[in-house]
């Protein structure tokens, strides 16, 4: 990709379909790619997801895709799971002309990055980890309707519910025990970029159900997260916060679960923000403030 790129969407041809990807920032080609990151966003979310964080970096080059079967990509034919996310972000990085670049993974988002650095090691300087990329702490005993049941809650439910309008699916949103106490008017967008026509005269949330359930028996049974992290071998930093998907303590990784499993993972270095729940650590002014913060020193820090 030639010349310079200040805010739009790229087309990316992957195996099954076209993705669609966010660009935002300056020449996405210069000075050795020392001012790119790659965006990866959570399960059923979309490249608007990092708009906060965008805001607060407008000099960094920032490339966030919709994953295969949310947003803008959820017509991509094929199955899903985690080495056929990596292997659409290794074709995004093709197509932009990009080598190497840090790779920011938020919740799903964290575990498709840690696997993309194991499959495509060059391509990888440093890893950025937000509140995901570890094993969850779930029963392993449970199914994979319950582990989506109970870890993402009214987050999956609403991906078999229809809605009268965007007001309708707004109000479902504000409602959200995530922002119920804390709304901005700037996640209007956000949402309505994630509502589509269900062919019926009603809407319906762009990610199909099908696909989730893909994604985590991959996350949760799959052979490939494990073998990434027990070979993991890029500098790794890990962010966790507080409160979950549903605005509960102790949120996705529990204190006492990050004491056990931390050890395991040496390379992985992890600090822990309170007072923000897993969605406003990225949708949020407080949180994108740490998260581009966080990015910044990564940056710098790849040399």
């Amino acid at each position: 990709m030639d010349g310079t790129v200040s805010e739009g969407t790229v087309d990316v041809p992957v195996a099954g379909g076209t993705l669609r990807v966010g660009v935002r920032g300056g020449d996405p080609g210069s000075s050795r790619d020392a001012s790119a990151a790659l965006l990866v966003h959570g399960i059923t979310s979309s490249h608007l997801a990092w708009d906060f964080v965008a805001e607060r970096l407008p000099d960094v080059t920032l490339i966030a895709p919709d994953l295969r079967g949310r947003g803008m990509s959820r017509t991509v034919a094929g199955p899903a799971g985690l080495a056929a996310h990596a292997a659409d972000l290794a074709a995004t990085l093709d197509r932009l002309g990009i080598e190497q670049t840090v790779v920011v993974g938020h919740s799903m988002g964290g575990f498709v990055a840690v696997v993309f650095a194991h499959l495509y090691p060059e391509r990888v300087s440093r890893l950025l980890l937000v509140d995901g990329g570890l094993p969850l702490d779930v029963d392993p005993r449970l199914s994979t309707d319950d582990v989506i049941s109970g870890v993402l809650g009214p987050t999956a439910a609403r991906l078999a519910m229809q809605f009268a309008s965007l007001d309708d699916y707004l109000a479902f949103w504000h409602r959200h025990p995530a922002f119920a106490d804390d709304w901005s008017t700037r996640l209007d967008e956000y949402f309505a970029y994630d509502l589509v026509d269900d062919g019926a005269g009603a809407l319906r949330p762009a990610t199909a159900y099908e696909t989730v359930v893909a994604d985590v028996a991959d996350m949760n049974g799959g052979a490939t997260l494990p073998a990434a992290l027990a070979q993991l071998r890029h500098p790794a930093r890990l962010i966790t916060v507080s409160r979950g998907l549903q605005n509960e303590e102790p949120g996705m990784y529990s204190p006492g679960y990050l004491d056990r499993v931390l050890p395991t993972y040496p390379g992985i270095r992890h600090e822990r923000i309170d007072g923000v729940n897993h969605y406003r650590i990225v949708m949020s002014d407080a949180g994108a403030d740490v998260v581009a913060q966080a990015l910044r020193e990564e940056l710098a820090a790849r040399g």
